[in-house]
C-alpha cells in the first residue's frame, strides 16, 4: 500500500504542477483550439489502446522462477573465535545451506518450447549459490520444469526449453534496426513477482551506452534501446514489442536512485540478441571476437592532443595492447586511433567493441589507424574473447598507496606546469611503487585540485612516462616537453602514465594550465 500511495501522490503533484506552469486550466486551453490539441495528444500512428496488441502477444510471455541453494555459515564468528571460546570436544561447525528464489520474465520463440530470457535471471545469485531448478509459469498459471539450453554472460542472454506436450504460442523477433526514437513500444513482464503486467512508452534513445566497459574485453553489448515504459525488478528477460507485435528488445536493466522505475529502462536490441539466440539454440558456445586492447572513445581533449584527427566523434584511442594478443601480432600499438575495422567506421553509436564482438573468430580483417598523424592500414586476425577470469588477470597488479603530501607540495603543484609537481624516478621510488627496474619516467608528487589533471584522475604516485610521445626521464625533461607544447600553441598534451603496481600504461589528455 505504501507504494500505491506514493504513486498516487506523485500523479496528483504532477497534475498540479502542469496547471501552475501553463497558467490556465487544461480545459480552457483545449477549448481555444480543440483540433490542435487532439492532434498533439494523438499524433499519427499513436495507438488508441494497447489492449488488442497485449491480448495477441501475452500468451507467449512467461514468468521464470529459480530455486537455488546458498551455502552459509551458521555462526560467522565461529571461524575466528571458536577455537578459543568453543565448548570442549565440540566439532567445528560446518557450513549450512539456505534456499533462495529468483523471479524474472521470458518469452517463447518457437512452438516447441524454446524460451529466451536474461542470463542473470537463471544464473546463480553469487559464487556460493547453485541453481537447483528452473520453473516456467505460463499466463494460465500452468508450470513446467525448464532445461537450460545455453547462456552467455557477455550479452546476458539465456535460452531455456520446456516440454509442454502441445504446440505453444510464440512471438517472433523483429528488426530493431528499423526502430526510431519516438516509436511506441510495449513491455510485458513479472515486476516484483506480481505476475504478467503490461506497460507502454516510447523509445527514448538508441545505442545507449550505460558504462559497462570501454575496453575491447567488455562493453561490447553496452548498446541498449532506452525507453520510458515502466520496467521494474522482475521485468528482466521480458520482451519489448513494437506495434506489429514483434520483439525488438529484451528488457534488461534500469537506472534509478530508488530501485524502481523512473522512466529509464534499457533493453538489448533484437539485432544484438538474434545471432546469440541462434547459437545458443544449437547448443553452441557463443563466440565473441577479440582484439586484445584497452581503448576509449575520442574526446575533445584527446583530439586536441593528437595530430591527424579530423573528427573527434569517430575513432577509438588505444590505451594499451595485450602482449601476444591478436592486435599485438597485427601491429596495433598503444597510442593508435582506430578509425575503422572490417570496413565499418568506428563511431559513438557503432562502437569498436560491438564491431569486433560480431566479427567471426578466425577472420582476418583490415584495421585502419592513425599513428603519429599518419594513416595506416593493418591486417589483424580476430581471436576468441577470453573468460572473465582470464581478462581480470590481464588488467594488471594491485595499486600501492602513496603517502599524502603536505601543504607545501600542494602549493608547489599549483605553481607547476599543468598543476602537476613531479620528482625524478629514483631506484628507491621504484621499489616503493613496485615498478620494474626498466621503468623510466617522472613521479607525480602533487596535483593542484583545481587543475584539469586532477579532474582526469592524475594523482600522487602515478608515473608519467611520456608527453606527446616524448619520453620524460627527469623533472626537467617533463617541464621542457610541456613548454614546447605551449609554444606550439597546443591546448592539451597527451600524457602516457602508469599507476603503481606495474599496471598497464594508459594515455590521458590533459589541458595545459590556464587553458
Amino acid at each position: 500500500m505504501r507504494y500505491a500511495y506514493a504513486f498516487t501522490a506523485a500523479l496528483l503533484l504532477g497534475g498540479s504542477t502542469i496547471a501552475l506552469v501553463n497558467g490556465t486550466p487544461v480545459t480552457a486551453q483545449t477549448a481555444q483550439n480543440e483540433d490542435h490539441v487532439m492532434r498533439a495528444l494523438a499524433p499519427a500512428g499513436a495507438p488508441v489502446s494497447f489492449a488488442d496488441l497485449a491480448a495477441q502477444v501475452s500468451p507467449a510471455v512467461v514468468n521464470i522462477s529459480t530455486k537455488q541453494t546458498v551455502k552459509v555459515e551458521q555462526n560467522p564468528m565461529a571461524g575466528l573465535f571458536g577455537q578459543f571460546f568453543g565448548r570442549r570436544g565440540q566439532q567445528p561447525q560446518q557450513p549450512s545451506t539456505q534456499e533462495a528464489q529468483s523471479l524474472g520474465s521470458g518469452f517463447i520463440v518457437s512452438s516447441d518450447g524454446y524460451i529466451v530470457t536474461n542470463n542473470h535471471v537463471v544464473a546463480p545469485g553469487n559464487e556460493n549459490a547453485t541453481v537447483d531448478s528452473i520453473t516456467v509459469i505460463m499466463p494460465d498459471r500452468t508450470e513446467y520444469p525448464a532445461t537450460l539450453v545455453g547462456r552467455d554472460e557477455a550479452s546476458d542472454i539465456a535460452v531455456l526449453k520446456i516440454d509442454a506436450g502441445k504446440t505453444l504460442p510464440f512471438v517472433k523477433l523483429g528488426d530493431s534496426t528499423k526502430t526510431r526514437v519516438g516509436d511506441w513500444v510495449m513491455a510485458i513482464g513479472n515486476p516484483l513477482g506480481l505476475g504478467g503486467t503490461v506497460t507502454s512508452g516510447i523509445v527514448s534513445a538508441l545505442y545507449r551506452n550505460v558504462g559497462q566497459g570501454g575496453v575491447d574485453t567488455g562493453g561490447a553489448y553496452d548498446r541498449f534501446i532506452q525507453t520510458d515504459a515502466a520496467i521494474n525488478q522482475g521485468n528482466s528477460g521480458g520482451p519489448m514489442f513494437n506495434l506489429n507485435g514483434e520483439v525488438i528488445g529484451i528488457n534488461r536493466a534500469i537506472l534509478s536512485p530508488t530501485g524502481g522505475s523512473v522512466g529509464l529502462g534499457f533493453a538489448t536490441p533484437s539485432e544484438v540478441a538474434a545471432p546469440i539466440i541462434a547459437q545458443l539454440k544449437e547448443g553452441k558456445e557463443v563466440e565473441h571476437g577479440y582484439l586484445g586492447i584497452q581503448f576509449q572513445p575520442l574526446s575533445e581533449d584527446f583530439a586536441a592532443s593528437l595530430r591527424g584527427i579530423d573528427n573527434k566523434n569517430e575513432g577509438a584511442f588505444v590505451q594499451s595492447v595485450v602482449p601476444g594478443a591478436s592486435a599485438d601480432k597485427g601491429g596495433v600499438e598503444a597510442g593508435d586511433v582506430i578509425t575503422a575495422i572490417n570496413g565499418q567506421q568506428v563511431t559513438r553509436d557503432n562502437t569498436l567493441a560491438y564491431i569486433v564482438a560480431n566479427i567471426p573468430v578466425g577472420q582476418t580483417v583490415p584495421v585502419d589507424v592513425i599513428r603519429n598523424g599518419q594513416r595506416k592500414r593493418l591486417n589483424v586476425k580476430i581471436s576468441q574473447r577470453p573468460s572473465d577470469e582470464e581478462l581480470a588477470k590481464l588488467a594488471g597488479g594491485d595499486e600501492q598507496d602513496f603517502s599524502e603530501p603536505d601543504e607545501s607540495v600542494n602549493e608547489q603543484a599549483a605553481e607547476a606546469d599543468m598543476g602537476i609537481a613531479v620528482l625524478d624516478l629514483t631506484p628507491n621510488l621504484r621499489r616503493q611503487l613496485r615498478l620494474g627496474a626498466d621503468t623510466q619516467g617522472v613521479v607525480v608528487n602533487g596535483v593542484d585540485p583545481s587543475s584539469d589533471a586532477a579532474r582526469k584522475g592524475i594523482q600522487r604516485g602515478i608515473v608519467i612516462l611520456s608527453v606527446d610521445g616524448r619520453p620524460v626521464t627527469s623533472a626537467e625533461a617533463f617541464s621542457n616537453a610541456v613548454n614546447a607544447a605551449q609554444r606550439s600553441g597546443k591546448a592539451a598534451v597527451l600524457l602516457r602514465v602508469q599507476a603503481p603496481g606495474g599496471q598497464q600504461p594508459v594515455f590521458i589528455p590533459v589541458r595545459i594550465q590556464g587553458d
